[in-house]
């Protein structure tokens, strides 16, 4: 009961402070998926109990592999038995440049399209040097999964927007990676935090951005590059500092392919119903 009052507030705030129209077509028409760092404490433990309650909140899509100790095999199962499908894994930068054939395997097994790389190892701040040597690990790992029919995706940090000639370091590698074998999931908080407007950096490279984090950022939350802030900094969309219907045009006119609400807040129960009714409500 406590939970349900919880949320109806949460509900009833955010939509009295938004501007629906209540006529048009909707904005978000892709299925809602979710990312499984989002239940990196209840899932090991409690793995059907998070795969019912990701069900209940209406999610057909999961990024993310199986909990440690889990079979692939018996992860996938349990989500094919709720109608969830696992479009996309996530793959450390040392697992999948050193051993990216177990990487392929793991994604087969789950029936995965796409692996995606969310951290580039670097010390104090990120340099050139450190995207000469991931572009270069890109395109040979890139290339290895495009053979074995898998996309390979970077997803932004937020480091990686330090200023480079007329650009950023991000240009840096989006210019030097091969379209063909190295494409990238945007991160919405990341993207903002890093000091970028996420609709523009979508609209500068519609074709080569896959997936998306659907994430947004609390109020009053400082830019910087440091590729971290505190979770409770996680928001519901549309309650944060980013204006999530311009992003959400711009990744419907890019051709984005699958959308995961990544809420690394200890209030994501309460906050992912909240999101989910928001992107849901936008109209054109």
């Amino acid at each position: 009961m406590k939970r349900s009052i919880i949320l109806t507030t949460a509900l009833t705030g955010l939509l009295a402070g938004q501007s629906f129209a209540q006529s048009g077509k909707p904005v978000f028409v892709a299925p809602v998926g979710v990312q499984a760092y989002t239940f990196r404490s209840s899932m090991p433990k409690a793995t059907i109990a998070v795969l019912d309650t990701i069900k209940s909140f209406g999610i057909t899509e999961i990024e993310g592999q199986e909990p440690k100790g889990m079979p692939p095999e018996e992860f996938r199962k349990l989500c094919n038995e709720r109608g969830i499908s696992i479009p996309s894994i996530g793959a450390g930068y040392d697992d999948i440049v050193k051993s990216p054939g177990d990487v392929i395997k793991q994604a087969k097994i789950l029936g995965a399209k796409y692996v995606m790389v969310a951290w580039i190892p670097h010390g104090k701040e990120f340099t050139l040097d450190d995207a000469k040597k991931a572009v270069t690990d890109f395109n040979r790992v890139g290339q290895i999964l495009a053979e074995a029919g898998l996309t390979f995706c970077y997803h932004n940090h937020g480091y990686e927007f330090g200023k480079y000639e007329d650009g950023t370091l991000f240009d840096y590698i989006a210019k030097n990676t091969n379209p063909k074998y190295v494409s990238f999931e945007i991160d919405l908080l990341w993207s903002f935090h890093g000091g970028q407007d996420p609709a523009a950096l979508i609209n500068k490279y519609p074709t080569r951005i896959k997936l998306m984090h659907l994430k947004d950022i609390r109020k009053g939350v400082a830019n910087d590059l440091t590729g971290g802030t505190d979770t409770k900094n996680d928001v519901a969309l549309g309650t944060g500092q980013i204006n999530i219907p311009e992003v959400l045009k711009a990744a419907r006119k890019a051709g984005v392919k699958h959308y995961f609400i990544e809420d690394e807040s200890p209030s994501y129960a309460t906050q992912i119903p909240v999101t989910i009714a928001y992107i849901k409500g936008l109209k054109y």
